[in-house]
């Protein structure tokens, strides 16, 4: 293994040899703020010395809670250059998560963003058992209160540069002490059905994967990428913290959410990654704004898109479509200079893919998991296709398809050199066998030696008629509306296939306001009858292109937005499946005994504790009546 096998070696190394170049920026009121190479290591020296100096030692977990920011960086580098194992909380994690994670590890030790992260984890005060410290970094709210617990970063910076100059070799020290082969980070994993568990991740395994992946998509100090997904989820780990170190590529943090797309054309980006739900959130932003455009813009759009496809379909890229349409779209998007861009966490659906595609966004496919180091496909940059997730990143990746059917289609099972040590906690892996990860994933190869996954196995379904169907292929072209935010078909053991959606509700809602719908809520607007006609030809247009045996028979407009917070989604946005089973039970049911319309009168919990009554009627709408266009 390299003699820089772990994350604290990686950065004392770039502070030493290239301390002047720039290794994060981060924007905080309209101005982006560079951090260098040295910054980033003295920084993460004295946060670590000051951890230390509170009895941060090895074998400690200490968590990390809020948005992504440099000083989540380089307090994840900072624990591990003590030996110890950070783990990463999501800043929308509810309570009762946040709790759980912290009394399942024992931690002592928790870095909080600001305000928000601390009164999260002051409320908890009676169910947290062991937290005797809490760090916050924004100190904007925080002088009303008054507990022993909580230190403010600026107070822990100046304890480890006093460290320092006491004892100048006690960085040095810890970080020749690290290793490579000790777990140093806890990532929890999706968790669809259950408590999501902790897989313990080496520096040493983080780094030669991300080594691997380099080999088949390089990056250099030239490239800039955009750190936008969450920081416990092991992809964006890969990049901010694998890649960023090996590849000294610059990583940049948004202001906010908000301010995503705005900050991506100010950094023109060479490398992104972003979910599924994103992809198709933009590719719906995009198509809604063009409903709003002119007769003009609206043809030159329907034209280009479809001259880019065509060529799209020849394997080819269309200078007409470029000069009509996608120059001038991907640079509105911030996409111009993008050399590599990736999916990955779930399945983009084939229309969303090809719509990027033929912008000329050069968009790849990966697949992996959390046990897996993240990803370990990826379409090749000449060979991509839509359907599939690539090839292995090298030979020493090994996967095999366990117990194929007479059509290939099997459970996806991997190994490769790089792999998690284990969870957190418990004494057996039982998802691994003789070397082996068992994905729960089913998949195949296709002629070309393309890994294709279709579904998780456990959710491929079957009518009462024996027709087969993966749910999630049809939730995606589903989602490709600009309309629909979310979809989730139903139709196992069952006599036809249904759905229940999710408006868009910003789109929705403008396209009522142009024909003055009168609403108040989003609920009032899933409810109103005159919405019915512009879902029903969106499912249309989706099942025009099934087969007969997989088209959307029947269809309501759920009340609410699936929603995290309520458990109907992982924090990757993921569906749980077995919760919405569940928790609409009444409804399903409702639609499989032929109900013309269901009555509803629930209660829901609202952001900040608050709840709301909902009494609305649920339509349930005939999707293969005659379509009639909006």
């Amino acid at each position: 293994m390299s003699a820089l096998d772990t994350l604290p070696k990686m950065l004392r190394h770039n502070g030493q040899n290239w301390p002047h170049d720039v290794a994060l920026r981060e924007k905080d009121f309209g101005i982006w703020r560079s951090y260098t190479w040295r910054d980033y290591a003295e920084r993460t020296r004295d946060m670590a010395l000051g951890l230390r100096a509170l009895g941060v030692g090895r074998g400690d977990v200490v968590g990390l809670i809020g948005g992504n920011r440099p000083d989540w960086v380089m307090g994840e580098v900072a624990v591990h250059a003590l030996g110890g194992l950070s783990l990463g909380i999501y800043g929308d994690a509810l309570d009762d998560e946040v709790g759980y994670l912290v009394n399942f590890t024992g931690m002592r030790t928790l870095i909080a963003e600001d305000e928000e992260q601390v009164d999260k984890l002051l409320n908890l005060t009676d169910v947290l058992k062991d937290i005797s410290t809490i760090i916050y970094a924004d100190p904007r709210g925080i002088r009303k209160y008054d507990d022993p617990r909580l230190i403010a970063l600026d107070a822990l910076l100046a304890m480890g540069r006093a460290t320092h100059e006491a004892a100048p070799g006690t960085w040095d020290a810890l970080v020749d002490a690290t290793r490579g082969d000790d777990v140093a980070v806890l990532c929890t994993t999706s968790g669809t059905t259950a408590r999501p568990k902790l897989a313990q991740l080496s520096g040493g395994a983080m780094l030669a994967q991300c080594r691997a992946y380099l080999a088949v998509d390089p990056k250099g100090p030239q490239d800039e990428y955009v750190s936008v997904l969450p920081l416990p989820w092991i992809m964006e780990q890969i990049y901010v913290m694998g890649w960023g170190l090996l590849s000294r590529m610059k990583v940049n943090f948004v202001e906010d959410t908000e301010t995503t797309m705005a900050d991506f054309r100010e950094i023109g980006p060479t490398f992104v990654l972003l979910a599924p739900r994103v992809w198709e959130g933009i590719a719906a932003d995009v198509r809604a704004k063009i409903l709003e455009a002119s007769w003009l813009k609206q043809r030159m759009f329907a034209l280009g898109q479809a001259i880019g496809l065509r060529a799209l379909d020849r394997g080819k890229r269309s200078w007409l479509a470029d000069f009509l349409l996608f120059r001038a779209l991907r640079d509105r998007l911030g996409f111009s200079f993008l050399q590599s861009a990736a999916t990955g966490g779930a399945a983009l659906g084939p229309d969303t893919f090809r719509f990027f595609l033929a912008m000329g966004v050069p968009l790849r496919q990966i697949y992996g998991q959390t046990e897996t180091l993240g990803a370990y496909t990826v379409h090749r940059q000449h060979d991509v296709d839509f359907d599939t997730v690539g090839i292995p990143f090298n030979d020493e990746i090994k996967i095999r398809i366990e117990n194929p059917d007479a059509n290939g289609v099997g459970e996806i099972l991997t190994n490769h050199p790089n792999m998690f040590s284990g969870y957190y906690g418990m004494a057996e892996t039982p998802d691994m066998h003789d070397g082996w990860l068992t994905t729960g994933d089913a998949g195949y190869y296709n002629k070309a030696g393309h890994l294709v996954v279709i579904d998780r196995i456990k959710d491929i379904a079957t009518t009462s008629s024996g027709a087969k169907f993966s749910p999630q292929y049809i939730e995606n072209k589903l989602k490709f509306s600009p309309f629909i935010a979310e979809a989730v078909v139903l139709g196992h053991e069952r006599p036809h296939l249904a759905a229940m959606l999710c408006i868009r509700f910003p789109i929705v809602a403008k396209w009522a306001e142009r024909r003055r719908i009168a609403f108040t809520t989003y609920s009032d607007l899933s409810a109103n009858p005159e919405i019915v006609p512009l879902l029903l030809a969106e499912v249309a247009k989706v099942n025009r292109t099934l087969p007969e045996a997989q088209r959307i028979r029947q269809f309501v407009l759920l009340y609410k937005e699936l929603d995290a917070d309520d458990e109907e989604l992982t924090r990757t946005r993921k569906v749980r499946r077995g919760t919405v089973a569940r928790k609409y039970a009444n409804i399903i049911e409702a639609i499989y005994n032929n109900a013309k319309s269901i009555d509803i009168d629930v209660t829901i919990s609202l952001q900040g504790g608050a709840s709301q009554r909902i009494q609305t009627v649920l339509q349930v709408i005939a999707a293969d009546a005659t379509e009639t266009r909006p």
